[in-house]
């Protein structure tokens, strides 16, 4: 027992300094003005940024509910395959996070802007090109892009861990394909989704990378905003760790509902 607790001290030491000592500095930051004076008027400004909030949350949810639809077909389809046939599907799932952040992000303005592939292939076609670029549309695509892995990889995981002698069961009920998808594979699946719905909701919502390269400056998300406090022109750290920590408040009530949803969802499952 005493060996367990020796043994954990690096990691708690590691929490400690590279996530408990930062939270603290930003909560200090966001209670305080610039002498260092407790105050509140930091959140008092939050109403100045209601339409920044709006178009962040509403880009994370529809980037989150097209993870979703494009992401569960995904991993069934990956689920029945050989285990080569996965094993190819996962190579090609995972190969594009192998590469920077940056890079893929770079690679979808060169697709998107106005003399780029897209364009170049709809003149070849003799179809009317498109002007996405800067525009939520484009911001959106990359969000899609970038995190639609982080759906697919849980949902198919538990896919491939799934009983089969449930599905065996249930065939011997009498229970066709469609039957068996939706009364047995997709309630047991449900706190995969749920799990992808937070793996993908909260990098979303809090990006700034690609609503910079793919919208130009013109579509300002959280993200963005916290950044410009801390590392921009309006330099004010303050302002900057307030924003932060609404944002974490949200974040955390978002969580904590996905988990109730999971519990409720998994104690449903077990009851029918």
């Amino acid at each position: 027992m005493r060996g367990n607790k020796i043994a954990s001290v690096p990691y708690a030491l590691w929490l400690a300094l590279f996530t408990v000592v930062p939270l603290v500095i930003v909560l200090f930051y966001a209670f305080s003005d610039d002498a260092g004076a407790f105050t509140m008027d930091n959140f008092s400004y939050m109403g100045l940024y209601a339409v920044v909030f709006f178009r962040s949350f509403r880009l994370a949810v529809l980037c989150t509910v097209a993870c979703l639809i494009l992401g569960y077909p995904m991993a069934y389809a990956m689920s029945r395959l050989s285990k080569t046939g996965q094993t190819v599907a996962l190579i090609l799932i995972m190969l594009p996070m192998w590469m920077n952040f940056l890079l893929r992000t770079y690679a979808w303005l060169t697709i998107l802007e106005n003399n780029g592939l897209l364009n170049h292939f709809l003149s070849f076609l003799n179809l009317p090109e498109v002007n996405i670029i800067n525009t939520p549309a484009a911001v959106g695509l990359g969000m899609v892009y970038n995190y639609l892995p982080f759906m697919i990889l849980p949902i198919f995981t538990s896919l491939t861990g799934m009983d089969e002698s449930l599905i065996e069961a249930a065939r011997d009920l009498g229970c066709n394909e469609r039957q068996v998808f939706r009364k047995v594979v997709f309630p047991l699946t449900i706190p995969s989704m749920l799990s992808g719905l937070i793996f993908v909701f909260i990098p979303a919502v809090s990006t700034f990378v690609i609503s910079k390269i793919l919208g130009g400056g013109a579509n300002m998300l959280v993200g963005d905003l916290i950044e410009m406090q801390f590392l921009g022109g309006a330099y004010n750290a303050n302002m900057g760790a307030a924003i932060s920590v609404v944002m974490m408040v949200v974040i955390m009530i978002f969580t904590a509902i996905t988990n109730r949803l999971d519990s409720g969802e998994e104690g449903g499952v077990l009851m029918s």
